[in-house]
């Protein structure tokens, strides 16, 4: 099989996902062709069946905004027809998806047929959802999409709520790949960033408002009241100067390291105790399920799917939005010695259902459901 992965290649969940999804693919000997404006940050170095077609997007004086929709469509296309492409599978609505019909409907007026999916990811509904202006594009695409996934039934929910779907769509969850978790011990040094009567704990995210990044460092600061802690705060964004500001008014702006953007923000992970995620909304929370793959278990929200990837109680805690007490109480339990072990082993366990042996043949299924061809009258 022959599929083209259409993505964003940033380190957002979507562009993870994807890139590991191509990867997974190649390795059971299809042939998996990569369409984006840049090479994929997961995708490694050279490996069998996998190849990149760069998107480059001139500038025309005539345009104030590159139209990268147009460009897309026209290197789907392209591909499609030199490397005689199976399927697209394009991960998020806009522009992927609508891209992928422009591109659809070109190659029908050659005779090729190529079925698209299309994967929500989530702020491409639950973002983009809130502006009426995105609606008309984003609803057509989802339904003139061959067939439709979403990693998570709060994700599916939304966007039956929000738009106008007439298609079904399957609930095709996120995924962890083992072998990212081996070797990761030793890497760091956790004295380098905690003493040993000190629990370290960890936040990632991209720092934007719906992360509530300035939750994790109020509820550090309840909890480090109580028990000696340190907290690393893993990526950037426009939130970062009000929470490093947060912290210095606060009184524990030395015990908060912010260590920005890191190529592989598993490393700290596998030295962390315990993952703060208090975000307003998460359509999946793939990065609470890594936390919980490096046996760390999660305090986050009650928000979006997060609560179809942690089990309150078994792999974490769960609270509502803006409960900073209640994070904080929860975040003591946890890393009391008594409970924390028991709790690590029941992280990795729940992250092993996640494995992506379980979830790439739901992905196989899908593919195969749009190949097979369909009984005209």
């Amino acid at each position: 099989m022959r599929v083209g992965m259409v993505c964003y290649p940033t380190f957002g969940g979507s562009g993870v996902v994807a890139t590991e999804l191509g990867k997974a693919l190649a390795a059971q000997g299809h042939e998996v062709h990569f369409i984006t404006y840049d090479q994929p940050v997961r995708l490694g170095s050279f490996r069998p069946n996998v190849y990149y077609h760069e998107v480059r997007i001139s500038n025309y004086p005539l345009f104030d905004y590159p139209p990268y929709e147009l460009v897309l469509a026209s290197k789907m296309v392209e591909v499609a027809r030199q490397q005689k492409l199976d399927l697209l599978h394009v991960h998020y609505a806009i522009p992927h998806a609508s891209s992928a019909y422009t591109a659809k409907r070109i190659l029908e007026s050659g005779g090729h047929h190529l079925p698209v999916i299309t994967t929500l990811h989530g702020t491409d509904i639950t973002l983009l959802g809130k502006d009426p202006s995105f609606e008309p594009v984003i609803s057509f695409a989802i339904n003139q999409s061959d067939a439709v996934t979403a990693v998570s039934s709060s994700l599916r929910n939304d966007t039956y709520k929000l738009f106008g779907i007439n298609t079904d769509i399957e609930v095709i969850p996120n995924f962890i790949c083992p072998t990212h978790f081996i070797n990761l011990e030793g890497v760091h040094n956790r004295a380098d960033f905690a003493s040993e009567n000190e629990s370290l704990i960890c936040h990632i995210s991209n720092f934007r408002p719906v992360k509530r990044v300035q939750d994790v460092i109020e509820t550090f600061a309840l909890l480090s009241k109580r028990r000696p802690a340190r907290l690393m705060m893993v990526g950037d964004g426009p939130d970062r100067p009000a929470a490093e500001r947060l912290a210095r008014e606060l009184g524990v702006g030395e015990r908060v390291t912010f260590l920005g953007k890191l190529k592989n923000p598993l490393e700290a992970l596998a030295i962390a105790d315990l993952f703060l995620l208090p975000s307003e909304s998460e359509s999946f929370g793939l990065a609470a399920l890594e936390a919980m793959a490096c046996g760390v278990p999660v305090v986050a929200t009650e928000a979006g799917g997060l609560p179809e990837v942690i089990r309150h109680g078994v792999s974490g805690m769960l609270a509502s939005v803006g409960d900073i007490e209640k994070m904080a109480d929860h975040a003591e339990f946890l890393l009391d010695p008594e409970h924390l072990g028991r709790f690590r082993e029941q992280a990795r366990s729940r992250a092993s259902a996640f494995h992506i042996d379980k979830v790439l043949p739901a992905y196989l299924k899908a593919y195969e459901g749009i190949l097979t061809p369909q009984v005209t009258d």
